[in-house]
């Protein structure tokens, strides 16, 4: 097994070895053992003068094989791999014939020597996995990079261009074509030269280069974005293990620091969400022999904000659109619109000129459905209308081309009744992009019951192609992510009425991790938009008079929140700081007091199991009714598209984590203390009562 993943061939006095592990070289098992193996027997030839180790893929190496985390089966642990390299008598050189990440960039740290090109990329993502890199790249980073750059490069997990690292590579060359034969003069020279050994372990850092300010002022720096995680403070440590002891003592104390990450619930959390990512992508509604539409013109309906956002994913990938709108003037503002979003990315030096102008020419304004004739793909973005979106549908259905798939944008409707307007609802799918649809990686795509699989694949396919996160569900009242927000919302809105402030609920909801709390969430999607969704459902919940009452008032009175000014917030012009309105509270006393709702003080405890707890309720609905297919597609959707910390793995991750029994006796105590109120909102889902008695959790249904 380890000479599949390892090869090794010898040139002259070189030993040549190769990892081989489609397909990104991971350094699983096989390829630990192979190094293991190869870099012995090189040691022990007296013919053998120096070592080379690189790949035979695209990259140098991927790093760890992050399966191996749930059966624990290290060894040989990858330090004893690096320790055998490091203390090598003979020169080992790794030459980086391509990107080298976490473990990866540590067995080339652990060699004598390292030869890449300048515009490769190597990092430590560890960091985005919940831990750090527990094979001395905390140790030895430092000390040929710089105690700043690996500190940046080790909290941050980003990736950095090789010509930034000097202190890293011993040779850089320019054309990557001429890497092997100068990376062969290069150790021949070596040989020539007296073949010395150049361990990073006899390194040691200046602490004058390192002082506490720096350490202080990069944790300040960071201190919003790592909110929450518990790994990045880790990292840090780790660093100043670095300059701190010699290297022997550094490597105790990241292996010690490396266990505490990997025990923390954050890691447990942001492990799940990378394979939750992935598994998303995989799904029982076509196999490999479903053919797949090619998508080469696209067209769009409706040119405002969420038309045009979605019309730029395309250009952005070289897709030609076509953008419709009934109204020249509203074509003319929504292309305007684009080209600003284009030159304001130049501006910051995301784009060339060259490349604004290109992205604009593949951009087509028109008036005419007709126009619409040749396109292999239409995606509808009007008002959230069923009446609207059936016409839109009968016209398109006139118009386009056989297989062509027809899209809707839909954030809550029933994507079936819209494919019913056609005479091909087999061809019918809904896209569902998030706002600013440009910019945010979720797509929830839905199916509806004719969808045909060929439909779905190619939507699959061309959310890769423009860079989305896709996630299949099924058809329902807002799907799977507007419907689980529906009881986040409804219970924020009734706690105030109950009498907490929003300010407080919103700064709960903040420290748990998500990005803002919902009332000051609310004010800046605009609180029109879930009266609207509420004005269409009046029958639904015309048994709870209390239902977002106090919303339904500030937007009867024309408080539709950032947009004009104010909301539940109040803001000063060109300020999007929310300030507290006392107003709210006074409108919130009365209608408690018309409502026989009695106010009173409330935890945080009970403000954060009552706004999280039902939304997880809600989607073990989800998964009972066949929505979603599985609950880690939940958890993406909740990370993607409404900000849940990764670092809680997604809402469904996050039950898990506390335990289904935990929200399951939650549950039960709001139901039986609420009144008619929580008989009606808090009676727990099945699946909920079923896995808490079992002891089980979600995941154990992904399986």
């Amino acid at each position: 097994m380890s000479e599949q993943a390892v090869i090794q061939q010898t040139q002259g006095n070189m030993s040549l070895i190769f990892m081989q592990n489609p397909p990104v070289n991971a350094l699983s098992k096989s390829v630990r053992v192979g190094l293991i193996e190869h870099v012995s027997a090189a040691l022990a030839d007296d013919a053998i003068s120096a070592i080379v180790i690189s790949s035979q893929q695209q990259l140098f190496s991927g790093g760890a094989d992050i399966s191996e985390f749930s059966s624990g089966d290290f060894e040989p642990p990858l330090p004893e791999v690096l320790a055998l390299i490091e203390n090598a008598d003979k020169p080992v050189v790794a030459v980086l014939n391509g990107p080298a990440f976490g473990g990866g960039l540590e067995v080339a740290l652990a060699c004598h020597y390292r030869v890449t090109f300048a515009d490769n990329k190597v990092g430590l993502p560890e960091v985005n996995l919940g831990i750090l890199p527990g094979a001395g790249g905390t140790q030895r980073l430092p000390r040929l990079a710089g105690v700043a750059q690996a500190l940046d490069m080790i909290v941050t997990g980003k990736p950095v261009k090789a010509s930034k690292l000097p202190g890293v590579f011993d040779l850089i060359v320019e054309n990557p074509a001429s890497l092997l034969s100068d990376a062969s003069q290069f150790v021949s020279k070596l040989v020539e030269d007296g073949a010395k050994v150049k361990r990073t372990s006899d390194i040691t850092i200046d602490p004058a280069t390192a002082p506490a300010e720096l350490f202080a002022q990069y944790r300040k720096g960071i201190a919003k974005s790592a909110r929450g995680f518990f790994a990045p403070e880790r990292c840090i440590q780790a660093v100043e293990a670095a300059v701190e002891l010699p290297l022997d003592e550094g490597l105790v104390r990241e292996g010690e620091l490396f266990m505490e990450c990997m025990k923390s619930p954050q890691a447990r959390a942001q492990q799940h969400f990378f394979f939750a990512e992935r598994a998303a992508g995989h799904v029982k509604d076509f196999d490999k022999s479903t053919p797949v539409r090619d998508i080469k013109k696209v067209g769009i309906i409706g040119a405002g904000t969420m038309g045009g956002g979605i019309a730029m994913n395309f250009a952005n990938v070289g897709i030609p659109v076509v953008l419709l709108e009934l109204k020249q003037e509203a074509l003319d503002k929504g292309l305007a619109l684009i080209r600003k979003n284009y030159e304001n990315s130049a501006k910051k030096g995301k784009l060339t000129a060259q490349d604004v102008e290109d992205r604009m020419a593949l951009l087509t304004g028109t008036t005419e459905y007709a126009s619409l004739g040749d396109v292999d793909m239409v995606i509808e973005a009007v008002f959230e209308k069923m009446e609207v979106k059936q016409q839109v549908f009968k016209a398109l259905d006139e118009v386009c081309k056989p297989g062509a798939i027809l899209a809707s944008n839909t954030s809550t409707l029933d994507v079936n009744e819209i494919a019913a307007a056609t005479s091909r609802p087999e061809d019918v799918i809904g896209l569902h992009f998030f706002s600013p649809a440009n910019v945010m990686k979720l797509l929830e795509i839905v199916k509806a019951d004719k969808t045909s699989p060929d439909v779905i694949k190619t939507s699959m396919k061309l959310a890769k192609t423009i860079r989305k996160v896709a996630v299949l569900v099924g058809v329902c009242f807002g799907f799977v992510g507007n419907r689980m927000i529906e009881p986040y919302g409804r219970e924020a809105g009734r706690l105030v009425l109950e009498g907490a402030i929003p300010e407080q609920i919103d700064k709960v909801i903040y420290d748990f991790g998500l990005p803002m709390g919902p009332f000051t969430m609310g004010d800046m999607a605009g609180l029109d938009i879930g009266y609207f969704v509420r004005e269409s459902r009046r029958e639904y919940i015309k048994h709870d008079p209390s239902y977002c009452v106090i919303s339904d008032k500030l937007v009867e009175e024309g408080r539709v929140g950032l947009k004009c000014g104010k909301g539940v917030y109040l803001y000063e012009p060109g300020n999007r700081t929310p300030v507290p309105d006392p107003y709210v509270l006074d409108i919130a006393k009365q209608e408690a007091e018309r409502l026989g709702v009695k106010q009173r003080e409330i935890s945080e405890q009970e403000i954060l199991e009552r706004i999280i707890f039902p939304l997880i309720n809600e989607g073990a609905m989800i998964l009972e009714e066949g929505i979603a297919a599985k609950s880690s597609d939940i958890d993406v959707i909740y990370v993607y598209g409404y900000g849940f910390p990764v670092h809680r793995g997604g809402p469904m991750q996050y039950a898990d984590e506390i335990g289904l029994d935990k929200i399951y006796q939650a549950m039960c105590k709001y139901r039986d203390e609420l009144g008619e109120y929580g008989k009606h909102w808090f009676e727990p889902a099945p699946l909920i009562k079923q896995l808490a008695e079992q002891g089980k959790g979600f995941a154990s249904l992904n399986k």
